[in-house]
């Protein structure tokens, strides 16, 4: 579904997100991107999204190769790509339904969609009883079941996870991660960017590191550090 080839990332400034990068991504897969702060984890999501370009090598999503997309064709792209970040991202002059139904409303959808959908995907996360309240009224773990929901109301085929757990306590962290769980259990394909030992080591899915933007370790039902039993 999502591949790699031989992929490499420098910014402008020279710094080298990603050296010579290969990976192949099944449909339904959920992985776990691990490593410090600065190896390319983020780097990694933004070139799924087309949000940057590699340098050199080839990424394709469902077949299609990301570099020869028009830039009219990126928000197709992004509908089959849902993105969930660290620090949520809300808009805080909108309620939880208006944040939801607004990532509808940017790609056309109309209002009969929208009062269809929007009301599901809060029901999903678990937060319809909030929709009315505004950002800074949820907890933390709310907030970020509020940015899930917005990144899941298009029904993408992907969900990118940027540190979805960073902010948030152990507790609330599972929570969220038995919900991603849950989300992909219904098909849809879970990468996530992360630092959450915890979290990866009692989850044991597929587990792929990099360090200094390449690859070192890429294992089924993996643990965040190897040698661990």
């Amino acid at each position: 579904m999502i591949v790699f080839r031989d992929v490499s990332l420098v910014y402008p400034n020279g710094v080298h997100a990603l050296s010579d990068v290969s990976l192949s991504i099944t449909r339904g897969d959920f992985m776990f991107l691990v490593g410090s702060t600065g190896q390319g984890k983020t780097s990694l999501l933004k070139c799924i999204n087309r949000e940057v370009r590699p340098t050199e090598g080839e990424i394709t999503v469902e077949g299609q190769s990301l570099a020869e997309l028009r830039a009219g064709d990126i928000p197709f792209l992004r509908r089959k790509v849902g993105v969930v970040f660290q620090d949520f991202k809300l808009l805080h002059q909108k309620t939880v339904w208006e944040n939801v139904a607004y990532a509808l409303q940017v790609t056309g959808a109309g209002s009969r969609d929208v009062l269809r959908r929007v009301p599901r995907t809060l029901e999903l996360v678990g937060i319809a009883h909030k929709s009315k309240m505004f950002p800074q009224e949820l907890s933390g773990g709310e907030q970020q079941r509020a940015a899930i929901a917005r990144a899941l109301v298009n029904h993408p085929l992907i969900l990118l996870c940027d540190e979805p757990t960073g902010n948030l306590d152990p507790e609330t962290s599972s929570e969220i991660m038995a919900l991603l769980a849950r989300i992909n259990a219904k098909g849809t394909t879970m990468l996530v960017a992360t630092h959450n030992q915890a979290v990866v080591d009692r989850m044991r899915k597929r587990v792929v590191r990099l360090v200094n933007g390449r690859i070192t370790r890429d294992e089924e039902r993996g643990r965040y550090h190897v040698g661990l039993g």
